[in-house]
């Protein structure tokens, strides 16, 4: 696909895209189903739990059949799963063991691992999942939306906007164990020539996560020309990443100095149905539950125009009005709901007060997309947008066949 010139409208244009600089994408998952997810592995299994215990037109009104999953669908495996790929109809075994994602932005959720549930599951990200991998998640561009404009993970991402409007994952390494970068081809190169051998695939998405930033035809990344100001936006966009990983790959966990980190200051009861901000005394109150201080950035970061704590929420508040296997949800409210939402408070506060230092790098000299066209790197070739082969063995077919790859 060759660059688009003029992408980047309403001044950006000859700013490269972050499509053409991490070519390689891959679309949102689609589950099909809302019960496949859950903020707790014990809802997960009690739905599965009765899903199986149900049997004809039960376990097909439970199920939730759609034009690509049904009881009677055949499926392949998931990749790095060890899930039955038996007729779902079947199925009369435990639930396997849920995994953690990362359910749209900033909201780490579970979800069961089973191909015959998942509408479209994009069993490429899943080949490349591991503990190397990380992934960018391109927001939907929204207009006048002030928010980031990707989010970093290292848990398999779901890309599920906020604000309906879903952008595309991108893996950092298009292999397993951290290989062949999902760069465009020279780009790093071209990097390195100008800024030094130290320059690696790491250093460049941590310069993505500084300095990205919305326009009508997809994220734009500025790659600044000047060396001093490259570094000074790695090292600020390896700060980014470390909150935003929350720990993973070796990394502290995110914490606020002492005396500015939040507390409950009163329980959060058994279910909160009401989720409000007191900007006087920095609080939030959860029904008749109290947590403080809570900082007004974290209150107000906002993703495609919706408030990431106001989300959180109410994806975990009361159930009414739910049904079916989705109406299965703790009947109290979790400790640990709790705790991640404290985590959150604290992600969400760090990020906000590095928004200043990240708009500090945004001006100033720039590589052009014109300067990528002259040294090659644009236009991206096809091969580099489409997934890398990866298989060294076989995966299992439907009703445990074994595909001829």
């Amino acid at each position: 696909m060759a660059a688009r010139a003029g992408a980047g409208a309403g001044g950006d244009d000859d700013i490269p895209l972050l499509d053409d600089l991490m070519p390689w994408s891959v679309r949102p998952l689609r589950t099909g189903r809302p019960w496949v997810t859950a903020p707790d592995t014990a809802s997960l299994k009690a739905r599965w739990a009765r899903l199986v215990r149900a049997e004809g037109a039960e376990r097909e009104r439970l199920f939730g059949p759609t034009r690509s999953r049904g009881p009677q669908t055949p499926v392949a495996a998931l990749p790095g799963q060890s899930t039955s790929t038996a007729r779902f109809a079947r199925e009369s075994g435990p639930c396997p063991e849920p995994v953690r994602i990362l359910h749209g932005p900033f909201d780490e959720q579970w979800l069961i691992p089973d191909h015959r549930l998942i509408d479209a599951a994009r069993p490429e990200l899943w080949r490349v999942a591991d503990s190397h991998q990380l992934f960018a998640v391109e927001h939907g561009y929204v207009p006048q939306d002030a928010g980031p404009a990707l989010s970093v993970t290292a848990l398999l991402p779901d890309g599920h906007s906020p604000a309906g409007r879903p952008g595309r994952i991108r893996p950092l390494y298009r292999r397993p164990g951290g290989l062949e970068p999902n760069l465009a081809p020279g780009l790093l190169g071209l990097l390195r020539a100008r800024h030094g051998d130290a320059v690696t695939a790491e250093s460049v998405l941590a310069w993505i996560v500084t300095a990205a930033r919305h326009s009508p035809a997809g994220c734009v990344v500025p790659l600044p020309a000047d060396t001093a100001r490259w570094w000074a936006g790695v090292e600020l966009g390896r700060e980014l990443l470390r909150l935003q990983l929350r720990g993973a790959r070796g990394g502290e966990r995110p914490r606020l100095p002492g005396g500015r980190r939040p507390y409950v200051r009163a329980a959060v009861p058994a279910a909160p149905a009401t989720l409000e901000y007191d900007p006087d005394d920095e609080a939030l109150l959860l029904g008749i539950g109290r947590i403080s201080p809570v900082p007004a950035g974290a209150w107000e970061f906002r993703v495609g125009g919706v408030r990431m704590l106001e989300l959180w929420f109410e994806r975990r508040a009361s159930a009414d009005g739910a049904d079916g296997l989705e109406a299965i949800r703790p009947r109290d409210w979790p400790r640990e709901w709790t705790s991640e939402l404290l985590e959150l408070i604290t992600v969400l506060a760090l990020l906000t007060e590095l928004r200043p230092r990240q708009q500090a790098l945004a001006d100033g000299p720039q590589l052009a997309t014109g300067d990528l066209r002259t040294a090659g790197v644009l236009p991206v070739a096809a091969t580099a947008r489409r997934p890398a082969s990866v298989l060294d063995h076989q995966e299992e077919g439907p009703d445990g066949q074994f595909a001829l790859l």
